[in-house]
């Protein structure tokens, strides 16, 4: 079976992207796919290349001898890609991608125009679940707890910003807040504010990054995580958690040894991780997910509740994430993870 790995892309995620596709290569079962790659620089060139994993993951893929220019082709006769006037029929698409013109399910409506199977959530739920004001819409629909939040607007904030300060210091109650970008992953433009001069400068900052801005209360707790697999049954891992050394879980913790650690969560009562699995579960469903998700929470101090926070179509594959890490507890590794999230693509298609 012939596989696509397409990895890098023009979001801020680039290098996660590059880092998360070149683990991948090493640990993909070349005896059943025959894996082909598609490299896209910051710049959006597109290029088959037959870089090693290594290239991959540092860069240097773009200058690498072989590289050819190349496309995936929306002409469904061609199914695959056009590579210097030669046609590729390609089986699968692997889709490595992570934040803008990737995970946002424009890609995703490139393959749909293709006809080409694809590992992942479709476009409506891809879009949905990056854009984390309508994730928050959506997940609601569950009764899931969330935190208190206000979406702010590109334009709005232009015209009226000390007014907008006022309303979400009246709506979420106090400080410290967090500041993000609508439609980023890998906590790209985050920050914790403690005032009011931080919050406007955290909205700036976050709207540098795309046209709305999610402000939410802070959420004292422990940062847990949930891997969902599969497609019209999903079902979900072992639960892991994040422990941060620095403030909250930075892009810089994110893929970092020294800056962060991950663990299965084992000091908590099995009946009490079911529920994050069984919440997990149902924002999948509700979000239309296919293929994978990773799914974060909040087990709060005090409470013991359980708060959502977000979901993740196409979460990390680094030798850090907490994705496969979930499921290699759970009994699935990695190469049998790719395989298997393959095989959900043809299933759904």
């Amino acid at each position: 079976m012939k596989v696509l790995i397409l990895f890098g892309g023009t979001s801020p995620e680039h290098e996660v992207s590059r880092n998360s596709a070149a683990a991948m290569v090493k640990h993909i079962d070349t005896e059943r796919f025959d894996v082909l790659k598609i490299g896209i620089t910051k710049e959006g060139r597109w290029f088959l290349t037959d870089a090693p994993s290594e290239e991959m993951a540092d860069g240097r893929w773009e200058n690498h001898p072989s590289n050819k220019e190349a496309i995936v082709s929306p002409d469904r006769s061609v199914h695959g890609i056009v590579c210097e006037g030669e046609k590729i029929r390609i089986d699968c698409v692997f889709p490595m991608f992570h934040g803008e013109c990737g995970e946002d399910g424009t890609i995703q409506g490139l393959f749909e125009i293709a006809g080409l199977p694809y590992v992942g959530a479709g476009v409506g739920s891809s879009a949905c679940s990056m854009d984390k004001t309508l994730t928050k819409i959506l997940a609601a629909r569950t009764g899931v707890r969330q935190a208190a939040y206000y979406m702010v607007s590109r334009q709005d904030f232009i015209t009226r910003a000390v007014e907008i300060i006022g309303e979400i210091e009246e709506e979420i109650g106090a400080y410290p807040m967090f500041v993000k970008p609508a439609s980023t992953g890998s906590s790209v433009g985050i920050t914790k504010v403690k005032d009011r001069t931080e919050l406007f400068e955290g909205i700036k900052l976050a709207l540098s990054y795309g046209p709305k801005v999610l402000v939410e209360e802070m959420i004292k707790g422990r940062e847990f995580e949930t891997a969902v697999l599969g497609n019209a049954e999903p079902v979900a891992a072992k639960v892991g958690e994040v422990i941060s050394a620095q403030e909250f879980y930075t892009y810089e913790a994110k893929y970092s040894t020294t800056l962060q650690k991950t663990q299965i969560v084992t000091d908590v009562a099995e009946e009490k991780l079911d529920e994050f699995r069984d919440w997990a579960v149902k924002i999948y469903k509700e979000m239309g997910c296919a293929g994978m998700a990773r799914v974060d929470f909040f087990y709060e101090d005090g409470t013991g509740e359980v708060v959502f926070n977000e979901l993740n179509t196409i979460p990390g594959f680094t030798p850090t994430s907490m994705y496969p890490q979930m499921w290699t507890a759970t009994g699935l590794e990695y190469h049998e993870l790719i395989s298997k999230l393959i095989d959900l693509a043809m299933e759904e298609k």
